[in-house]
């Protein structure tokens, strides 16, 4: 899952979004990747940790620029189309940076959706895309609605299971208009991975229910957690399966149980990774006014529904804890980690980079 947090205790540093994106953007480019690309990659990976999603944001970057070292993303990849029906397209990724994957995956369903009113596309061959709230939301500030997918590599055991099987495999559904926007964003798991090993870190004690040791018996010990438990028992496991049906079998791509973990890849070839998009466009179903009074009315009435227990904590919809932390943050900048802060530090060290770019 792509997990929200508050500005943490432990930050180092704090950057601008500026500053991120240019230290990013210089990183990128050092390691052969064109100007284009490197800009979208920087700009996602900021977005994304502006908005407080910090386990997929620019704590990844370190570790893409590692795959694109090791040959594992391809710097300049040739992104072509296998498969093409107009209103369904399947990409070959050529082992591309997941970003730039999934960014040319939405830039063709919002090119294809107005003539067919929906759009389709698979993708193949690529790495890890970081969150995917970014292609759905890219669709949605376009007007559509986006629904994506991906595979990853195994961290979720099927209910009453041991084995992880099941990446984390978000399923994220956005929407917006007149600037308000829905954006759901969720792991098909209790949570993220990037939780335990945050707790872990931390020396912190796992939540009740969000993972197994090796025998499948609850684990509060995060150095105990083997595999993490779906999100809702059975009914999580089956939400893992759609993804990874979507994402892994209707593109070709290797099961989730046959990837491997990001940073742990043998280097020379890409993870493999697949992904799902779904674009749909208002104006040939209800109609583009319909959907937009009904969509206001969807969230006003949710937001508006009293409080049950703390007054001082309304009801939301998803993207609104996200949105709130975006303007936390464009004003006091991105809180880093210690080892992201580091990475970053000597980046913009080699690059000459201030932290106020």
């Amino acid at each position: 899952m792509t997990s929200v947090h508050e500005p943490p205790a432990t930050a180092a540093a704090r950057l601008t979004p500026r500053a991120a994106t240019a230290v990013a953007v210089a990183a990128l480019r050092e390691a052969g990747v064109p100007e284009g690309d490197a800009r979208d990659v920087a700009a996602a990976l900021t977005e994304t940790s502006l908005r407080g999603i910090d386990t997929h944001g620019l704590r990844l970057l370190p570790q893409y620029l590692a795959e694109l070292r090791d040959g594992i993303a391809t710097a300049r990849p040739a992104v072509t189309a296998i498969r093409d029906t107009g209103p369904a397209l399947m990409l070959d990724a050529d082992g591309a940076l997941g970003v730039v994957a999934g960014l040319a995956a939405a830039r063709a369903a919002a090119e294809r959706t107005p003539a067919h009113g929906v759009c389709a596309v698979g993708v193949r061959n690529s790495n890890h895309f970081g969150a995917a709230s970014v292609y759905s939301r890219y669709l949605a500030q376009r007007g559509l609605v986006g629904i994506v997918t991906t595979s990853a590599a195994p961290r979720v055991a099927p209910y009453s299971g041991t084995r992880p099987l099941y990446g984390t495999n978000p399923l994220s559904f956005a929407a917006s208009v007149d600037g308000d926007e829905f954006a759901l964003d969720m792991a098909t798991s209790q949570v993220c991975f990037g939780e335990i090993k945050e707790r872990r870190k931390h020396g912190r004690a796992l939540d009740t229910g969000w993972a197994t040791d090796e025998n499948g018996r609850p684990a509060t010990d995060p150095d105990r957690a083997y595999a993490l438990s779906p999100l809702g028992g059975y009914k999580g496991q089956g939400l893992a399966m759609v993804a990874t049906l979507l994402g892994a079998v209707l593109t070709g791509s290797p099961a989730d149980w046959h990837l491997e973990h990001i940073g742990e890849s043998a280097p020379g070839r890409s993870r493999q990774v697949g992904h799902f998009l779904i674009c749909l466009d208002p104006s040939a179903f209800g109609g583009t006014d319909s959907f937009a009074e009904g969509f206001a009315d969807l969230l006003t009435t949710t937001r508006d529904t009293p409080p049950a227990v703390d007054a001082a904590a309304p009801v939301q919809v998803p993207g609104d804890p996200q949105q709130r932390i975006a303007r936390e943050r464009a004003e006091h900048g991105i809180p880093l980690d210690p080892h992201t802060a580091r990475a970053f530090a000597e980046l913009a060290a080699r690059h000459g980079i201030g932290a106020d770019a």
